[in-house]
C-alpha cells in the first residue's frame, strides 16, 4: 500500500512544480500563492503544505528541478553539437523557446525578486547564472582556440554579454510578444564574435 501512495504523492508534487513554474515564470515568484496552484490543480492548499509545507521549500525544489533541467539541455547540446557557434545558438534557441510559450527565463525573473527571495532560492539563482556563464566560457575558449570564433574581451566577459543580453532580449520582447525582435539581437550577439 505504501509504495502507491508514494508514488501518487510524486506525481502530485511534480504538478505543483509545474503549475508553480508557469506562474513563476508569467507572474514572478511573489505574485502567486498557494490558493492560485490549489485552484488550478483542483486540490486543497493542505495538500500543498503536506508536499511543500513553505513556499521557500516550494521554491527550493523548483528552482532545483529547473537547474537539473538547463544542465541536462546544456549536456545535449554538447553532446550533439561540436561546432562552437552552433551551440551558441542552441543556447539562445533555449531562452527563445521560453519566450515562444509566453514565459520569462526563471532565473532572470526571480532575479528581478531577488532581494525578496527566500535565501536558499537567492544561492540558487546565483548558481545558475555562473554555471552557464562557466559553460558559455567554455564554448567561447573553443571556439576562440579553432579559430570558427573571434572577440577582444575575455571569455569570461563575453560570456557575461551573453547571458545579459539574452536576459534584456526577452524582457524587452516580451510585451509584444515579439519574437523577431528577441532573434534580431540573439542573432547581432553571435555575429559579434563569429570570426
Amino acid at each position: 500500500m505504501a509504495v502507491p501512495r508514494r508514488r501518487t504523492q510524486s506525481r502530485t508534487a511534480e504538478r505543483i512544480i509545474d503549475v508553480a513554474e508557469r506562474l513563476v515564470q508569467t507572474r514572478g515568484f511573489n505574485n502567486f500563492s498557494y490558493a492560485d496552484i490549489a485552484t488550478e490543480l483542483r486540490i486543497t492548499t493542505a495538500s500543498l503544505h503536506y508536499h511543500f509545507p513553505s513556499k521557500a521549500e516550494l521554491g527550493s525544489a523548483l528552482t532545483a528541478r529547473h537547474a537539473e533541467q538547463f544542465a541536462a539541455a546544456l549536456g545535449q547540446i554538447d553532446q550533439h553539437m561540436a561546432e562552437p557557434r552552433a551551440k551558441l545558438e542552441a543556447f539562445t534557441r533555449l531562452y527563445e523557446d521560453v519566450l515562444r510559450r509566453e514565459r520569462m527565463c526563471m532565473c532572470g525573473i526571480l532575479a528581478a525578486e531577488y532581494e525578496t527571495l527566500p535565501k536558499p532560492m537567492r544561492s540558487a539563482v546565483l548558481r545558475f547564472f555562473e554555471e552557464n556563464q562557466r559553460w558559455l566560457e567554455d564554448v567561447l575558449t573553443q571556439g576562440r582556440a579553432d579559430k570558427s570564433l573571434s572577440f577582444t574581451p575575455s571569455a569570461d566577459e563575453i560570456a557575461q554579454r551573453i547571458l545579459s543580453t539574452l536576459e534584456g532580449a526577452m524582457l524587452v520582447a516580451r510585451p509584444d510578444a515579439d519574437l523577431n525582435r528577441f532573434n534580431a539581437t540573439a542573432q547581432q550577439l553571435l555575429a559579434s564574435v563569429t570570426a
